[in-house]
Parts: C-alpha cells; structure tokens; sequence
C-alpha cells in the first residue's frame, strides 16, 4: 500500500479533486500557508494501483510544477479502501506491482556509488577466487552474496523500457566496469596466492571441480542468467527485497569471472576464453531477459509520446543482444557437444 501526499497549486487544486471524486478515492485536503501551493492533499491506494491513478490526475491537470510525494503505508484502516483494493485487484500481480515512478527510484537506489561499488565486487571477486583455489562451493556461495551487480543489471532494463537514458547508460557502465574489476582482481589475487605458494606447487587448475567447470561451461550455463534476469525484474516490481536474487544474478558472472583470472594468473589465457565467454553470455542474457520482463509487465515511459521510442528501444536491444548471444553461444554449444560425445563413448566402453 502506497500513501500518497500532493501539494496543489490553486489552478490544478479543483481538478484533481473532482478526478479523485470521480474515482471514489477517500482523501483529505489541508490548506497550507506556502504561497506556491494552496492545498495539501492525502490519500491512500492498493500499490499497484498508484501508476494508473497519477496517470489519471496527470491528465487532468497534475504535473511536476505540484509536489508528489509517494511512501510506503504499512496499515489502513477504512471501509472505502477495502472496495478501493478489490476494484484494482484484477490489475496484473494483484497488488504487488510498483508504479513506474517507484520502479525508476528502486532500480537507481539499488546502484551504490563507484567506490563502494568496485570495493564489494572487488572483495567478491577475491572470495570467489579462494573458494575456486579450495575447491570450496560454501566460500563461493558466500562471494555471491556481497556482490553487488545486481543493481547495473536491472538499472539497464529500467532504463530502456522508461526512455530513461541517462539510467540506462549508468547501468550499462557499471556492468562493464564490473566485469573488469571482477576479473583483473581475480586474476591479481591467484597470481600472488601462486607467488606466494598458498596453493601446492604444480597443481593443475583443470583438476579443480570449481574451476573445471567454469573454464569449459556448457549451455545449461544459459539458463541460470536467464532465470536470473526474469527473477530480478520481478522481485524489483514488487518490492520484495534483492538480495537473494541478487545471490542468483552473481552466481552467473562472479564465478566464471574469478576462473577467467585463475587461468590469466597461472599463464593460460587461452583457458579462461570459456569463462570470458560465459561471463558476457549471462550478462547479456540477463539483460535480454529483464527488458522482456518489464515490457510484458505493462511499463512504458512517464510521457506517453515517448511509447514508440523505447518500443523501438527495447526492439533494438533485444536484437543486438540475441545476435551476441547466439554467436557466443556456440562455444557453449561445442563444449555441450564435445561433454555429450564424450559421455557416450566412456559409456560404450563400459
């Protein structure tokens, strides 16, 4: 439930009260003394219902000249709004789904500043790389958890299904910067575990079950960034906290990158080509997947004028994306063929 405070300059104050009239919306109206603004006036809606409501008062005269402020309500207690509930409950997830407004403001908020954003994935990247090196899955479960790539991802897709440029842009930039934080740490940090001999002498990387399977990952890898961005897109829109899908999101980039600095590290750039490759792969399947999510979801840009362009937008992406994920997919595709085949003769031979 949203609670929702407008301050009314006396030109659109008589509008928008006849349009919340006309909705049958219970709210309360408070002079005040600002001589910008003639009237406060409160309410209450079902959160899903916030979007369709602004739109509505947008187009009877609301605009950014009034002041909007929309927060959480934990509590209601009235009749009307009961009916008020029920009207909007047949809009799409019930009454989970965040107004555009909330969503552009979630998706920035979960974005932290450069520093801390390069000391998190920096410190991920280096605990995913000990977890490889100890062929420890629990310490690389436990690098997921304090990266902090989700915020990039789903910042993109928000971006682009909003006409929100400048979000767009500043979520495709700390994807980039990330990866490359993620693998040049990793890679510097398993050359001075190596230097240093915290790892046996003349041990094999490709023994490693933890790395094994990064620096030669199949198709299957596909489908966790695929499941990864669908999941992100929606525990956004609703509101549900991230942080375990963001879990999700880290499983499909933080790993491979730490095996593509492992075998950068241990002199064998040609090794870490699979999980470079697997790395870009999720990364591009996550977004492909979150455009598609949010655009079925029903989110179109604030100006409705602006539709076609981000329709046009999100068409363009999602054909430069799938291009670039079907021509580095067939590396995927190689290995799954290389691992069936394989399959098949030890099991003839048995």
């Amino acid at each position: 439930m949203r609670h929702i405070e407008i301050s009314l300059r006396a030109q659109t104050r008589e509008p928008v009260l006849e349009e919340l009239d006309s909705k049958a919306i219970d709210y309360t109206v408070v002079p005040t003394d600002d001589g910008e603004y003639a009237v406060l006036v409160s309410f209450t809606l079902p959160t899903n219902a916030v979007e369709t409501v602004l739109d509505d008062l947008r187009d009877a005269g609301l605009d950014e000249e009034d002041h909007t402020v929309v927060v959480t309500a934990d509590t209601i207690i009235s009749r009307q709004f009961g009916a008020l509930k029920r009207r909007y409950a047949s809009e799409i997830l019930g009454d989970e789904r965040l107004g555009r407004h909330e969503l552009s403001v979630e998706s920035n908020s979960l974005i932290s500043t450069i520093p801390i954003y390069v000391t998190m994935t920096l410190l991920s990247a280096v605990v995913a790389t000990a977890g490889l090196l100890l062929d420890s899955a629990a310490v690389v479960v436990g690098s997921m958890v304090i990266a902090p790539l989700i915020g990039p991802a789903l910042a993109a897709s928000v971006g682009t299904v909003l006409n929100e440029n400048d979000l767009f842009w500043n979520g495709l930039k700390y994807q980039a910067l990330g990866v490359i934080v993620a693998i040049v740490s990793a890679a510097a940090f398993a050359w001075v575990a190596r230097s240093m001999v915290l790892v046996p002498p003349g041990i094999d990387i490709v023994e490693i079950d933890e790395v094994s399977e990064r620096l030669l990952p199949d198709l299957l890898s596909l489908f966790v960034a695929l499941g990864a961005g669908i999941a992100g897109v929606l525990s956004l829109a609703t509101g549900i906290s991230a942080a375990l899908v963001g879990v999700m999101i880290a499983a499909a980039l933080i790993p491979p990158a730490a095996a593509a600095g492992i075998a950068i590290a241990w002199g064998t750039p040609n090794a870490a080509v699979g999980s470079i490759i697997l790395v870009f792969v999720n990364l591009l399947a996550i977004n492909i997947t979150g455009l598609l999510t949010l655009w079925v979801m029903g989110y179109r840009p604030h100006v409705w004028g602006e539709t076609g362009v981000a329709r046009e937008q999100v068409r363009r992406h999602i054909i430069v994306f799938s291009v670039a994920i079907l021509v580095l997919s067939t590396f995927l595709i190689g290995v799954t063929w290389a691992s069936y085949e394989h399959t098949t003769l030890e099991s003839i031979r048995l």
